[in-house]
This record gives C-alpha cells, structure tokens and sequence, in this order.
C-alpha cells in the first residue's frame, strides 16, 4: 500500500493526478476481479496482495500528497476530516465484507466490492487537482525535463535526506507504522479468545474506525490550535500507554469479564488516539520541509512506512504463535509488549523533532 509510494507521488506531479488516482481505481476493480478466481495463494499473494496494494497507492498517496498543500492556518482540521475516510470506510466495510462472504460468499463478495471501490476510487479522482500555486511550480518542472520517462523517480533530495529532522521522521514513522496496523489486523481473532464471537469480532474493527474517524478530526482541531508536532507526540505516546494500561492487562487477566471490559476500551482509546498520526503525519512533512520538498520527503517516508509494517505485522504474528496456540488472550502479551513498546519509540523520535524545530524555526 505504500512500498511503492515514490512512483505515486511522481506520477502525481508528472501527471495530472486524477488520472493517477483513476488508475488506481481501476486496478482496484481488476485485482479484486482477479483475486476471485485465484486457486492458489500465489495467486492471492499476486492479485490481493501485490495489485491491489499498488492500486491503493496509487489512489492513497496522490490523495495525501496533494491535499496537504491547499490548505495552511486550517490544515490539521483538513486533513483530520479528508482522512476521516478511512475510519468511516472501515466502519462501513468491515460488518459489509462479513456479511456478503457469509451470503454470496467470498469470491462474490471480492468482485461486489472490488467493482463498487473501484468505482468510488475513480469518482473521487474528479474533484482531485493540485493547488495553483504548486501547479504552476510542477508545470515549469515538466517543461525543464520534457522527456522524463514513466519509470523515471527522482530521489530525494540529499541534503534534505541527511538533515537530522529528516532522520528522525524516518526513525519515528517506521516505528510507528511497523505497530500501528498490529492491533487492527488482530482485533477480530484476539476478541474470539475473549468468547466473543465471529460477527462481534468483526463489530470490533468497525468500532476502532468509528473512532478513528472521530479522533482524526477532533485531534486535527486539538493541532491547529497547540501545534501538530506537539499534537501528533502526544496522541502517539497515549497510544503506547493504551496498549500497556489496557491490552496487556486484558491479555493477562484472570477474570474474562475484566478482559472484555479492558479490551473494548482499548479499542475505543486506540482508535482515536492512534489514527491522529495518519492525519498529522503530513500536515507536519509540509512544515518542516515546505511545499517544494513535500512530495519527494511524503514518497520516501512512506515507502519506509510501508517496510516497517511488513517486518511489523508478521513479527508479531509470530510472537502470537511463540507464546502459545493464539486460542488464549495470554497469547498475545509479547506482541502487546512490542505494539507498546514502538509506539513508545515513535514518541520519543517525535518529540525530539519537535524540540529541534522549535529550536529552530519555533512553534509549529
């Protein structure tokens, strides 16, 4: 989803990005066609795992490389409430996939909602443009490197790559993103260890993107006021607390009722407070490296974000299985452990950007 960043957003400033993102739209629509008919989980791992992550890159990264650069006084608020689509989107989709694999089955249930997110992806590319100031600044680009080819990505710029801001936005990213998916890809089977079952599971990542998409804009108001920076450390270290406070103890509990009750109000504190860096993340790339440097930083963040959460997720998966048969909430402690722990790590990085910029450019 965002391994393949660089291109996205080289192709978003090469080429108009609503064509960029319709792109995406109908590879979307395609992948998942083709994923219906998959046999074999090389075939999964080719048209679920490989097209359809392009095909979210491209649609994704246009979208949150263009959007940051209309907006400024606002821009927390602005982001928090375009981004809110992915809280609502997994509130919608999570309950809908369950009930239409459970009805028309699975293969049904990819091609019904692969055609209709394609669909969507491709009308939201309509109302996508870049602001007129970058443009303008894009177009002589374009007209000073006539014959840059499709598969032509310029690289960050090196001097901005070793600036210590830059190091520890890839240090506190990576950290963040190597976490941040964990909780979300295990809710539904960690919450059928509680005695929950399969329908409710799935309730659950409904309820985390509601609050998702709640915390996004709340937190985005919350940044334009105290600061993004400040804003984007805080919602992060309440995150790591959450799982330590919260999770663990679910995990380790004796009593299922006190497992229960500490689990759904981890799903509601992570869901809001976790979802922040996903909105802030680039409201805070477009301060500390502006306008012109944004889009180039934005790719090669993310392709490291996209890294991270490959290493991440099945780390934690196999910490999972090390600690027992993932039948048992006790299960899951070392995988709360690191959850907790790298998001504890991304604090950190954070705040410390946030000391440098203050330092030299003051408050942001």
């Amino acid at each position: 989803m965002t391994i393949f960043a660089p291109f996205a957003t080289a192709w978003s400033k090469r080429y108009s990005p609503r064509v960029i993102v319709a792109s995406g739209g109908l590879l979307f629509a395609i992948s998942s066609i083709l994923a219906s008919f998959s046999q074999r989980l090389w075939q999964f791992q080719l048209t679920q795992g490989l097209l359809l992550g392009v095909a979210t890159c491209l649609a994704y990264m246009t979208a949150v490389t263009v959007a940051p650069t209309w907006y400024s006084t606002r821009r927390g608020v602005a982001m928090g409430i375009i981004l809110s689509g992915t809280g609502i989107g997994g509130l919608v989709w999570a309950p809908a996939i369950h009930a239409m694999s459970n009805h028309i089955g699975f293969r049904n249930a990819l091609r019904l909602s692969g055609s209709l997110s394609g669909a969507l992806i491709i009308g939201g590319s309509i109302v996508l443009d870049w602001d007129p100031t970058t443009k303008a600044r894009l177009e002589a680009e374009r007209l000073r490197q006539p014959r840059a080819t499709l598969w032509q990505v310029p690289l960050i710029d090196w001097r901005t790559a070793k600036t210590r801001k830059f190091v520890l936005q890839l240090l506190g990213s990576s950290l963040q993103s190597a976490a941040y998916y964990t909780p979300i890809f295990f809710f539904s089977t960690y919450a059928r260890t509680l005695g929950f079952s399969s329908t409710t599971g799935a309730n659950f990542i409904a309820i985390n993107n509601a609050c998702n998409a709640i915390g996004k804009i709340v937190i985005g108001l919350i940044a334009d006021r105290y600061g993004r920076l400040n804003t984007l450390f805080a919602a992060t270290a309440i995150s790591s607390i959450a799982c330590f406070a919260l999770w663990l103890p679910s995990n380790l509990s004796l009593n299922n009722e006190t497992s229960r009750s500490l689990f759904i109000a981890y799903s509601v504190l992570y869901g809001f407070f976790a979802s922040a860096f996903v909105s802030l993340f680039p409201t805070s790339l477009v301060e500390l490296f502006g306008p012109a440097h944004f889009a180039g930083v934005n790719g090669a963040l993310y392709m490291a974000r996209g890294l991270a959460t490959l290493v991440g997720t099945p780390t934690a998966g196999l910490l999972i299985r090390s600690s027992g048969d993932g039948q048992m909430p006790d299960s899951y402690w070392r995988t709360t452990l690191m959850v907790g722990s790298l998001l504890g790590g991304a604090s950190v990085a954070i705040l410390w950007v946030t000391v440098d910029a203050k330092r030299v450019i003051g408050r942001i």
